[in-house]
C-alpha cells in the first residue's frame, strides 16, 4: 500500500489517530501496529512518526507485555526489537509464531546485526529493518509493515479461494455421486419393470393358440427386452451416461438365442463387436435393430432348418459399421426394400434415429453366394 503523508497542518491528535486525506476521500484502511521495544523514548518517537504515516500504534516495553497485548487481538502487525532484557526478540518471535493466526512480524535490528536478522527471517519474521534513527528507519519500517500485511492478506485470500474451490469441488463430487446413484436406481427400476413386461408377454404368447398372435407377442417381447437390456447395462455399470455396446450386444444375443426359434431348431447367433461406448438412446436403437433383424432371420433365413446369424459392429475413425448377416435362402430384391412390414418400418425408423445409411444386400445363388446382409453405417458421435 502507498504511504500517505498527512496535511502538514494536521493537529497532534490527528497525528496520533491517523492521517487525514486532504482530498476529502475516505481514508485507506488504518493498520494497528504493536511496537515492542524496551526503550520507551524511542517507542514514543516511532508512534508519533508512524501515526503521521497513517498507522495506529500500540507500545509495549517487553516481550511479555507485547504478548499480553497480542492476546487481546486487534493487531495487524508487530514491529519487534531484538535486544530486550529478560525475553529477547527471537524468544518473543517464537512465542508470537506459536499463537493461532499470528500477525506478521517486522524484526528491528542494529546496523551490525545481519546475523540476527537472518535468524529472525528463518524463525518466521516477515521482514527486517535496520534501526538507524538518523536515517529513514521509521519510514522504512512503515513500508515494511505495509508490505508484510499485504503479503499476509494475499496469502489468506489465496487460502480462502483454495478452500472455496475445495468445498465447491467436494460439493460437486457429492452431487455427481448422488445423481449417479439416482440414475442407477432409476435404471434398475425401469429395467425391472420392463422385465416384468417381457415375462408377461412370454406368458401371454404361451397361452394363445393363434400362431400369428404368438408370433406378434414374441416379436414384441424381443423389442421390449432390447430396451430392458440397456437399462440393465446402465445400473450394473460404473458409467451411467454411456453403454458399452460390445457388452450390451453380447447380453442381448444371449437373450435372443433363447427366444429366436424356428420350428424345433434354433439359429446359431454370434456377435463380434469393438469396445465402443455410446449414449443410451442410440444403444436402444442399435438393440432394436439387431432384435428385428434376428427375428426376421429366424423366420425366413433357414426354412425347415438351422444356420448361423452373425452380428458384427466395428468402429473406425469415428464411424460405426453394424452388419447382421446370414447364409440362408436370401431375399428377393423387391422384398429387401419393401417397407410394408412392421419390422422393416421399425428398422428404418431406428436407422433414421442413428442418422445411418441403411442397405439390404440379397446375395445371389447363381454367383455362389447365399444369404442376406443388412448393413448400417452411422457416426459414433450423435452430433456429427
Amino acid at each position: 500500500m502507498p504511504i500517505k503523508v498527512p496535511d502538514p497542518g494536521a493537529d497532534q491528535e490527528a497525528e496520533e489517530q491517523g492521517a487525514v486525506d486532504p482530498s476529502g476521500l475516505p481514508p485507506r484502511d488504518v493498520l494497528r501496529v504493536l511496537y515492542i521495544d524496551d526503550d520507551p523514548g524511542l517507542g514514543r518517537l516511532v508512534r508519533r512518526k508512524l501515526s503521521r504515516l497513517g498507522f495506529e500504534v500500540d507500545l509495549a516495553t517487553s516481550g511479555v507485555e507485547g504478548l499480553a497485548r497480542l492476546s487481546g487481538g486487534g493487531i495487524d502487525a508487530v514491529a519487534l526489537d531484538h535486544f530486550m532484557p529478560g525475553q529477547d526478540g527471537l524468544e518473543t518471535l517464537a512465542a508470537i509464531r506459536a499463537m493461532p493466526d499470528p500477525p506478521p512480524v517486522v524484526y528491528v535490528t542494529g546496523t551490525q546485526e545481519s546475523r540476527i536478522a537472518v535468524a529472525a527471517l528463518k524463525a518466521g519474521a516477515a521482514d527486517y529493518v535496520i534501526k538507524e534513527i538518523e536515517n529513514d528507519f521509521i519510514e522504512l519500517l512503515g513500508s515494511a509493515i505495509e508490505g508484510a500485511v499485504q503479503t499476509v492478506r494475499m496469502r489468506r485470500a489465496h487460502e480462502a479461494a483454495e478452500e472455496e474451490i475445495r468445498v465447491a469441488r467436494d460439493r460437486f463430487e457429492a452431487l455427481a455421486a448422488e445423481r449417479a446413484l439416482l440414475l442407477r436406481e432409476m435404471n434398475h427400476r425401469v429395467g425391472n419393470s420392463l422385465q416384468i413386461i417381457v415375462s408377461m408377454l412370454h406368458v401371454q404368447a404361451g397361452a394363445t393358440g393363434n400362431p400369428e398372435v404368438q408370433e406378434a407377442l414374441n416379436a414384441a417381447r424381443g423389442r421390449v427386452a432390447a430396451v430392458a437390456q440397456v437399462h440393465r447395462r446402465l445400473y450394473t455399470s460404473d458409467q451411467v451416461a454411456t453403454v458399452a455396446v460390445d457388452q450390451y450386444l453380447a447380453a442381448l444375443v444371449d437373450d435372443l438365442q433363447v427366444s429366436a426359434r424356428h420350428g424345433d431348431a434354433g439359429i446359431a447367433l454370434s456377435v463380434a463387436s469393438d469396445p465402443v461406448a455410446i449414449d443410451p438412446d442410440r444403444a436402444v436403437a442399435i438393440g432394436v435393430i439387431v432384435t428385428e433383424l434376428v427375428i426376421n432371420a429366424s423366420k425366413y433365413a433357414y426354412p425347415g432348418g438351422a444356420g448361423p446369424v452373425r452380428i458384427t459392429l466395428r468402429e473406425s475413425e469415428g464411424t460405426i459399421r453394424l452388419v447382421v448377416e446370414d447364409d440362408g435362402v436370401g431375399l428377393p430384391p423387391e422384398s429387401a426394400v419393401s417397407t410394408s412390414g412392421l419390422g422393416n418400418r421399425i428398422v428404418r425408423a431406428m436407422a433414421a434415429k442413428l442418422s445411418a445409411q441403411l442397405s439390404f444386400i440379397a446375395r445371389q445363388p447363381q454367383a455362389g453366394e447365399t444369404g442376406t446382409c443388412v448393413c448400417l453405417v452411422f457416426p459414433l458421435d450423435a452430433r456429427s
